[in-house]
This record gives structure tokens, sequence and C-alpha cells, in this order.
């Protein structure tokens, strides 16, 4: 189901991005059947949710292209709207906006609450205008806290002075311009480096960031700006250099495939078996998945910027450390885990990322999983089978590993609080009836109820 399809040169209304997808909608999963065919990958998720807030620092219209049609990207083109941003799609996956001439600086709570790629507007709004007015963010809850300190100390450090109160965070620069500096990140955070790295860009001076995250995203968003006119280097080490510069302008970039919707599908093949081919990858960014799946019994073969998966054979144990990039992404831990459910032996997963990502856990024990927590630890004993039941995703990795679960289990799954899945899954049934999976999206009546969400 498609969060939307929009027409050529379609402006974003702000009425559309209220109504996003319909949270009254649940999956119904047929499983048992094993996958063939083949999957053109998406935009990614993660590049396109910091892009898009960076595009706020681009004087002059900005050509993203293959943008994924998922609502967190919807929600983000929404808030530019209301920040006075001029946003139209000139096809379904190529989006242009214009800041030029943004009105207002404050991004309200009813935008921020919905997606938590929202904070990402703090570094561009401070880098481009030196304050900043963002209300604290929404997005998967996972049962923990995920905290913006290490984002706020950079600010701090670029001179910004920064106040939290009433749900907001507010900081602002000295003379109207963040200033360059040296700063050591205490611990690898994606979300920090990348709103420090687009504060820097137009900041004066030299800023120097220690302990930097990797990821590919990382990495996109600095190739991205640099191809707007910034002087960012050493992007995807852990020491990134930004030299400030005066303005960006105006220009095209394309997004990178989506690492992770890629390695969603790999280990829908290793949970249900078959051969499946993944088309408009980058083959190096799957590297630290792929050699997990291998482990477990899959065969995966690079075929340029492809990949065929198969499975035909029992899958086999492994353990799994989540770490920052090039490490085994937190982000794939839920999905693996689903395919591991139905391994030989007994695997252990270990969370070194997020230590409460596990709440999906009780819901593949509703369908006969074997699998015990102790902390960040996750203890799981192979079964012959799972069987299907109904289950409540809780965050867009967890709902992705459900559907994995419910595709190869016995019977039939519903899964309700699809709308998590929908922020970062672009026409995931399409996708997945493509390849044999029986999956249909039904409306829920209104007097059966859903599980409250304060994420979108």
């Amino acid at each position: 189901m498609n969060c939307f399809s929009l027409g050529t040169m379609k402006t974003v209304t702000r009425s559309y991005i209220k109504k996003r997808c319909n949270p009254l909608i649940k999956y119904i999963v047929e499983g048992g059947r094993p996958l063939f065919g083949e999957i053109h990958i998406s935009g990614a998720k993660n590049a396109a949710v910091a892009i898009i807030p960076a595009a706020l620092m681009v004087t002059g219209p900005c050509r993203i292209e293959n943008v994924p049609q998922i609502s967190d990207v919807t929600i983000l083109l929404g808030v530019l709207q209301d920040l006075g941003a001029s946003v139209r799609y000139l096809n379904p996956h190529t989006v242009e906006v214009d800041c030029t001439k943004l009105r207002n600086g404050r991004v309200p709570y009813e935008s921020a609450r919905q997606c938590r790629a929202s904070y990402y507007m703090l570094g561009a709004l401070l880098g481009r205008f030196g304050a900043a007015d963002v209300a604290l963010p929404g997005g998967c809850n996972f049962g923990g806290t995920r905290p913006i300190d290490q984002h706020l100390k950079g600010f701090k450090a670029l001179g910004a002075q920064v106040d939290t109160q009433g749900g907001f965070v507010m900081a602002e620069a000295a003379g109207g311009r963040v200033k360059g500096t040296s700063i050591f990140l205490d611990k690898v955070s994606v979300g920090a480096t990348i709103n420090i790295m687009m504060a820097a860009a137009l900041a004066e001076g030299m800023t120097v960031i220690e302990n930097a995250a990797k990821e590919p995203h990382v990495v996109d968003l600095a190739n991205f700006l640099n191809s707007m006119g910034a002087n960012i280097m050493g992007a995807g080490t852990d020491v990134i250099k930004v030299r400030g510069v005066d303005s960006l302008r105006g220009g095209t970039y394309s997004i990178i495939p989506d690492q992770i919707e890629a390695g969603t599908y790999m280990a829908a093949v290793a949970a249900c078996g078959g051969s499946v081919k993944l088309c408009n990858i980058i083959p190096k960014h799957m590297d630290c998945i792929t050699a997990k799946l291998t482990e477990m019994g899959v065969e995966v073969q690079e075929v340029d910027d492809s990949l065929l998966v198969s499975r035909i054979g029992p899958l086999v144990r492994t353990n799994i450390k989540t770490m920052p990039y090039p490490g085994f992404p937190t982000d794939m831990q839920p999905q693996v885990a689903a395919a591991l459910c139905l391994a030989r032996g007994t695997s252990v997963i270990t969370d070194n990322v997020w230590n409460s990502r596990f709440r999906y856990i009780d819901e593949f024990k509703r369908m006969g999983a074997q699998i015990q927590v102790d902390g960040n630890l996750a203890i799981i004993e192979g079964v012959e089978r799972l069987t299907g039941a109904q289950l409540e995703a809780c965050d867009l990795r967890a709902g992705a590993a459900m559907l994995i679960a419910a595709l190869a289990a016995h019977g039939i799954s519903e899964i309700t609080n699809v709308q998590y899945i929908e922020r970062g899954y672009e026409d995931v049934i399409g996708k997945l009836r493509s390849i044999g999976g029986s999956i249909r999206a039904v409306e829920v009546p209104e007097e059966e109820p859903l599980a409250v969400s304060s994420a979108g």
C-alpha cells in the first residue's frame, strides 16, 4: 500500500500531511510460502530524512531525486511548507524544494512529534539563520530514551546558547552565526554528527567533528551539502572537517539506495526461503548484513548494482552484535531475529546501540518463538515453525520484523499499528506481493481498538 500517489508537479499540502497513512489499517498476512522474483530498492529513508531538512539551508531551487514514498518524507516536506518553502513533486520520486523565502523559524510540536528526524531542523536552521526553535521530536518508541545531549553539546561548542523548555529546544548564536570549533562526541551518534555537520556547513571558520558516525547516510548528506556548495571533508571516517561557507546554492542530487530496506527483504528470503533479486543497491553498503546472512546459510551473489539472495537449505544459528557502521546495524537486528527464530540451534543477539529494542520479542512469542531477554541480550532457541497470530507493531523495524515472521509462519497473521511500518518502507505490500507474499491491507472496524501510539 502506498502512503500516497503524487502526479506530476503536485504540491504537498498541509491537509494531506495531517491525513498521511490511515492508522486504522491492519495487514493480513498468510504465511508459509517461499519468495521468488525481483524487487527495486527505494531511496534511503535515513538519508532522505536528513537531506530534506538540509534543503532549508539552500538558497534557490533544490531538486532531490530518488526520494522514497514514505510517510516520514511526507511529514518533513509538510514542515518545510509550513516554514514557507515551496515544495512540488516533478515525478513520484523527484521533489523540488525552494527555501529561499522562509517566513517562519519555529517547528511546532504537532509536526515534530510525528517524525523523529524533525530534530535535524535544529542544525539546518541554526546554520542558516543563527537561531532555531524546534519542538522535541517523536518517532519510534523503543521503550527507553533516545537522548539528544550530544546534539546540544555540539551546538553549544559552536557558540550557540541552548535552552530547553516547554517541550522545545531553542538555540541562538551570538551575532547571528555559529563559529567553527573542535568537537569530540562522547559516543558515536549518527543524529549528532548530522546535526552538527549541517550547522557547521554555514559556520564562520573550520569545524572538526571527532568520533563521528560513518554510516552511509552521513556520507550521503555530506555529498548533498557539498553538491550545493559546502566544503565537508572526511565523511565516512571518524573525523569530519567542515570549512564553513557563506551560503549554499541550488542544485540537483540523487539519494542513495536504502541499505536497511534491502536488508529487510534479504532477511525475508532467509526466513521464508526462495530466491529474490534486489536491484538498485550499493553492494558495499550491504557487506555487514550479507556476512551474517551467509553465516546463516543464505547464498548472496553480487551482480553489478544488484544482489541475488537465495535460501534453499535449513537456516543455521549465529550470534550478532550491533555496532555503529561498518558493524551490523541496530536497524536490522529485529528483522534478522525473525529469521533466527527458525534457525537450528541457539542464537544470541547483543544490541550495543539501543539496549531497550527488544519490545517486539513478546509478539514473536505469540507465534511460538522461544526467546529470552536479559538486558541487551536476546537468546533465541530456533523452532521448527512459527504459527500465525495477532501482532502489534511497536516501532518501524519491529513492524518489518513482524511482517517477516508472518510471511514465514504457518497460518494467518494480523498486524496492527502499521503506520510505523509505512514510516520507512515504500509500497511494502506491492513489493512483497511481487515476490509471492500473500499480504493485504484492510480497514479496521471503528469498534476494533488499536493501541494508542505517540509516534508516526
